[in-house]
């Protein structure tokens, strides 16, 4: 099969990249600047595109093709500016238009369009359980996640939008920064209280790629691990597997001086259910967190 995917340089596209060419498919990357695309996995082919249309692409799709749109700019960004904000709407909008259109223009169309998304989208929900039928928020986060997931809707193919959680790599994202503070300063932030759903960027591409190949998959998808925890005891495993000791918390109402919206990442709850990935018959690598740590940590 033919995978493109969209957005493929990032920490999730790169790592799902080696998963398929790994399985023997052939994986395209679309990006803006294929020269400065950097190391990518042997046997990953890059092509150009503006992030806004069909142009010089499109014919890459056939029947026996996917594609995973995980394109858009990235939302943490400091100052957290009104600008800034526009651009990561409009980033993700153009893209899904221009995967739809894409879709719509084949001869034969994809088996599979796999849509980015993110837990972000049902906002501050306390000790919810967040199934994919809980509502979205209505901030920010929350219309920008609901626009960015619908943008390919229409599309004349099988639809699977993937609301995912914080991915866990050694290699960047989430999880740097969480071990810096673990290093540095140790506590909980803020209450503590916050649910995080959590995953290791392992079996994020895992279940990706489940989706792919599973045909009577369709719609929304939590992809988080069956196991989500409070910040405090996020806090608590990571200073365990550091070998650390948890310190003072970082208070509530000085993160949301100095970040502003951006507080909202740190502090909102999110009690993602993973159960419907789960009842597809996917099986995580790594359902609770030390584990996930310990690998990720070399620990």
């Amino acid at each position: 099969m033919r995978v493109i995917i969209t957005g493929g340089t990032g920490l999730i596209g790169r790592r799902l990249a080696a998963q398929l060419v790994a399985e023997k498919h052939e994986v395209v990357i679309l990006t803006r600047n294929p020269q400065k695309a950097g190391t990518l996995p042997q046997g990953v082919r890059t092509d150009a595109w503006d992030g806004q249309s069909a142009a010089g692409w499109g014919a890459l799709v056939n029947g026996d093709s996917a594609i995973v749109n995980l394109t858009g700019q990235p939302i943490v960004s400091f100052p957290f500016s009104e600008a800034h904000k526009a651009k990561v709407l409009e980033s993700r909008l153009a893209a899904g238009r221009a995967v739809r259109q894409a879709i719509e223009a084949a001869g034969e169309k994809p088996r599979v369009l796999i849509q980015s998304s993110a837990i972000g989208i049902y906002g501050d929900r306390k000790d919810e359980v967040l199934t994919e039928d809980a509502h979205p928020e209505d901030g920010w986060f929350g219309s920008v996640v609901s626009a960015w997931e619908d943008a390919a809707d229409g599309a004349p193919t099988r639809i699977v939008k993937i609301r995912t959680g914080i991915v866990l790599d050694k290699n960047g994202g989430a999880l740097a920064p969480l071990v810096l503070s673990g290093n540095f300063f140790g506590g909980a932030l803020g209450s503590g209280k916050q649910w995080m759903s959590w995953i290791h960027n392992d079996d994020e591409c895992a279940a990706i790629r489940h989706l792919i190949a599973n045909e009577k998959a369709e719609g929304v998808y939590n992809l988080v691990a069956p196991n989500p925890v409070t910040n405090k005891d996020f806090v608590k495993t990571l200073a365990k597997v550091l070998g650390r000791i948890a310190l003072v918390p970082a208070p509530e109402l000085a993160l949301r001086v100095v970040l502003g919206d951006l507080a909202a990442t740190l502090l909102d709850s999110q009690r993602g259910s993973a159960q419907k990935l789960l009842d597809t018959g996917f099986a995580f690598q790594y359902p609770t967190l030390e584990p996930a740590l310990r690998n990720l940590l070399g620990k």
